[in-house]
Order: C-alpha cells, then sequence, then structure tokens
C-alpha cells in the first residue's frame, strides 16, 4: 500500500464542478482583482470566525506583517520593541515580526499541548514586550482566555497566528476571534486550502482593517494617493472563489479529521510512541496535523516509508537555529530543540480510507526501534 502525507488531487477532485463554473464565471467578467469573489470570501469568512471583519491577503505571512505595519502606522510598536512568540513555530512567524524591525523573543512552548502557555509568556516577558503572537500549532488553541486576560491586564497587544487551525475554537469561539487581530493562511495544504497562496487577516477593529486594507494595496486607500509605506498583498479573485467553494465543506471535513485523530488516540499503542493529548474543557482541535513523538524519530520515519506510508517532519530546526537568525544560535531553548529531534506528522486527511486509517496504525505499531 502506498500511502502519501497529502493527497491534494483527492482532496479538492470534489470540487471540480464548482471550480470550472467558478473559473467560467470570472474569465467572462474579465475581473481579477478587487472583485466581488474576494468581497464575498471576506463576509463569509469573517462570519465563519465570528469577527466584524476580514482582509484577504497574499498569504499567511503577509497577514502577520501587515498587522504588525498597521500598528507601527497607528503608534502603538515601533521598531526595537520586543514580540513574544513560540520557539517551535515555523519561521514565517519570526520573518513577520523581524521584517517590521521588532525583536523576536522565543519563549518554550508546554510539552502537554506543544502551544504557548501563560507561564511560558510570563517567563521572557520585559519591559519592552509590546506583543504576543500565540501560534495554534497544529490546529489546537492556544489557552487564548488566560492569554487575552494577561495582556489586556499588561496593556500587550495580541495577534494571533491562525495558519493551522481554521475552525478550532474554545467554547465555540473559533480561532482569529480571541487577539486583536488573527493572520490565516490558505496554502494549499492547510484544512481551507486554496489552489495557490491566499491568506486573510480577521479582527473586531474598524479602523484597523481599513488601515490594513490600505496598506496591502500600495499604501493607498484611493487610486494613486499614497497615504503609507505599504506592499501589494492582495487576494486574488480565483482564490477567493476557490475558497468560498470550499469553505462551504470545512465543517465536514474537519469532522473526519478529528475522528481518525480518535481512532488514532485510541490505537497507537506502541511503547515507544508519545501521541498528542488529547483536547480538554471544550477546546475543539481541528488538527491539521496529527503529530507523535518518539527517540527514534528517524528509524520509525524509514520504517513507514518501507512500509509506503509518507511521513513529514515539522519543523526540523527551530528557527533560532536557522542560519538567518544565527543571532540567536547560542540561546538555550532546550524544549524547541528536542521536539525538532522527536516529532513525525503522520498522514491524517479527511479522505483517508479505513483501510489507510487501519494500515498506519499497525504499522506504527509494528515499529521496534
Amino acid at each position: 500500500m502506498k500511502i502519501p502525507f497529502l493527497n491534494l488531487y483527492s482532496i479538492n477532485k470534489p470540487f471540480h464542478p464548482e471550480f470550472k463554473v467558478a473559473l467560467d464565471s470570472l474569465l467572462e467578467s474579465g475581473w481579477y482583482l478587487n472583485g466581488k469573489n474576494c468581497s464575498r470570501f471576506e463576509k463569509e469568512f469573517s462570519d465563519y470566525c465570528g469577527v466584524e471583519h476580514c482582509v484577504g491577503v497574499a498569504n499567511g505571512l503577509d497577514g502577520l506583517k501587515l498587522v504588525l505595519m498597521a500598528w507601527k502606522e497607528q503608534g502603538f510598536i515601533k521598531p526595537g520593541d520586543e514580540v513574544i512568540l513560540p520557539s517551535n513555530t515555523f519561521v514565517a512567524t519570526v520573518l513577520a515580526v523581524s521584517q517590521v524591525g521588532m525583536v523576536p523573543v522565543f519563549a518554550e512552548p508546554s510539552l502537554c499541548s506543544n502551544n504557548l502557555s501563560l507561564e511560558s509568556i510570563q517567563e521572557v516577558v520585559s519591559s519592552k514586550t509590546k506583543v504576543i503572537i500565540p501560534v495554534h500549532l497544529y490546529g489546537r488553541l492556544c489557552p487564548m482566555l488566560e492569554i487575552m486576560e494577561y495582556a489586556r491586564k499588561e496593556g500587550m497587544l495580541v495577534l494571533e497566528d491562525s495558519a493551522q487551525a481554521h475552525g478550532a475554537s474554545i467554547n465555540g469561539q473559533k480561532a482569529g476571534s480571541f487577539g486583536d487581530a488573527g493572520s490565516f493562511s490558505f496554502y494549499p495544504g492547510k484544512n481551507l486550502g486554496a489552489l495557490g497562496d491566499a491568506g486573510a487577516i480577521t479582527t473586531n477593529n474598524t479602523r484597523l482593517a481599513k488601515l490594513i486594507r490600505a496598506i496591502a494595496n500600495y499604501g493607498s486607500d484611493k487610486k494613486y494617493v499614497h497615504n503609507y509605506k505599504g506592499i501589494n498583498s492582495r487576494l486574488d479573485e480565483v482564490q477567493a472563489a476557490f475558497l468560498s467553494i470550499k469553505l462551504k465543506n470545512l465543517h465536514y471535513e474537519i469532522a473526519n479529521r478529528q475522528k481518525i485523530a480518535d481512532l488514532y488516540l485510541q490505537s497507537i499503542t506502541n511503547e515507544h510512541i508519545e501521541i498528542p493529548e488529547a483536547p480538554k474543557n471544550n477546546l475543539e482541535h481541528v488538527w491539521h496535523l496529527f503529530v507523535i513523538t518518539t527517540k527514534y524519530r528517524n528509524a520509525l520515519k524509514d520504517h513507514l516509508a518501507n512500509c509506503g506510508i509518507e511521513t513529514i517532519i515539522h519543523y526540523p530546526t527551530p528557527p533560532h537555529k536557522q542560519a538567518a537568525y544565527m543571532e540567536y544560535s547560542q540561546i538555550s531553548l532546550p524544549i524547541a530543540e528536542m521536539l525538532s529531534n522527536r516529532v513525525l506528522s503522520i498522514p491524517n486527511s479527511h479522505v483517508l480510507t479505513a483501510g489507510e486509517q487501519e494500515y498506519i496504525i499497525n504499522s506504527i505499531n509494528s515499529f521496534v526501534p
């Protein structure tokens, strides 16, 4: 049996007829940017997340960066201010911070959830801390109620990195609606994935949304009038149309992922492998990734490859060990470094068949280091 980590063709195939209709309509319209498809998706996604505003952008990195740029324009933050983020995140989170002249400060994640905790944030906070970026890694929300209470008390801004958490919730409140703003990626492999790069920003702040929209449009909210040193970052009409089609089915796909995760949690019993902590306290995990942990990661990866099962490491090198951030290479972040050597993502797409799920479980349980 051959099981790819992610079969994007199978994921998108059910939508092909609607995609073709949408594409034909777009070609007939001759309107490719800032049109009705983008406006419609922004309204649909803001409703889905339970927020007042959604601004479509080119990708998730731009989403994070644009929020920080807007806060700089508003005078809330300035170059040299510190931003707390997790030490085990994808490098895009860090890039957004450094590209606007701010200083990333790495907080270690909780071993139970692989996410930031309030305690880990408090361990690295300083008088220069102005922003917290909780990353909802693998599709599980950070403890946002605690983080928001603390941030409000300390006068800090909160930007949710929700790139992996479309639809994740606490007590029914969804990712991207807790913080002052949230950033989403619709990279093709996400739970809600476009057919190319795409992203969005969510917020309940009307002034912030308007400013972000202008900065993302070359710093202009009126043609040929540029009030800000902006960038070009827009959600195009093609991707917006496709995302609207797929958003209607997202709840079904999440439910299937949750069923697969429940099966894995119950059935993976190999003593050499640690499985993720099951969500508790009305926290709804959308399982963008199902990540197991083992001291024998490379041997397990080879074993599964020999079984025909593709796996991926998210992420093999933490940001502070990347060449781009060599100035941080000497700091000690043992949890992030340990995780980078032990985590392994196994297939958990909603299109996996029952037979494939059983084969994956049996292959993992048969592993002997």
